[in-house]
């Protein structure tokens, strides 16, 4: 005789359907939860509520990038925030660093703040030449830029950056927030590197 094999419960249609429907409403939750904290954690005001970035805010607000004559105004996220998902979430993670030295006290004070700014802006910039600038070219680009509509050092200057595929933030620190002065090490240490740089162009001229 064949061996007889339990019958194994079917789930009802109706069961899977609403099991389908808790799913889907709960990821169409969870994504409006996302957005709408993402959204949230994107804001000027959220950026400075921690009392060490309102030093940035206050710089900020002295610039052409935070009141224009045509009314333009750039916010934190503008700058620091890109627009693609994967990015934008890496860019998130990487933030914590800040509430990191915000609960230490490590930039508590202004003294503190300047203590580090070299090495904070040198980060922001690294960050930006790597991703060639993108946050800079949502607002700038080479094909929207009217040369001919500036002055002659501008346009010089633009010219030469495109031939040598330059990136904004190579030409452009200090527009935004105060740019920090060079340590004295640093300075020799870019000293000793152009000179060796002045010394291989002239053996090869000589080659």
């Amino acid at each position: 005789m064949p061996e007889h094999k339990p019958d194994v419960p079917r789930r009802s249609t109706r069961t899977i359907v609403i099991y389908a429907l808790a799913i889907f409403t709960a990821g169409i939750i969870f994504s409006l939860i996302f957005s709408v904290t993402l959204d949230a954690t994107n804001t000027t005001e959220f950026c400075t509520s921690c009392h060490t970035m309102k030093i940035n805010l206050e710089e900020l607000k002295k610039t052409s990038h935070y009141s224009h004559r045509i009314g333009v105004r750039v916010g934190c996220a503008d700058c620091h925030v890109p627009k693609q998902l994967g990015p934008k979430l890496l860019a998130k993670v990487m933030a914590a660093k800040d509430v990191f030295h915000e609960v230490m006290g490590t930039i508590s004070t202004p003294e503190k703040y300047e203590a580090r700014r070299w090495l904070m802006a040198n980060a922001v910039w690294n960050k930006m030449k790597a991703s060639d600038s993108r946050e800079c070219r949502n607002c700038h680009s080479w094909d929207a830029m009217k040369l001919e509509d500036q002055d002659g050092s501008a346009r010089k200057k633009h010219t030469r950056a495109k031939e040598e595929g330059k990136t904004c933030i190579e030409c452009h620190k200090g527009i935004a927030h105060k740019e920090p002065e060079e340590p004295d090490d640093k300075k020799d240490d870019s000293k000793k590197a152009s000179e060796s740089d002045k010394k291989s162009e002239t053996s090869e001229k000589k080659s």
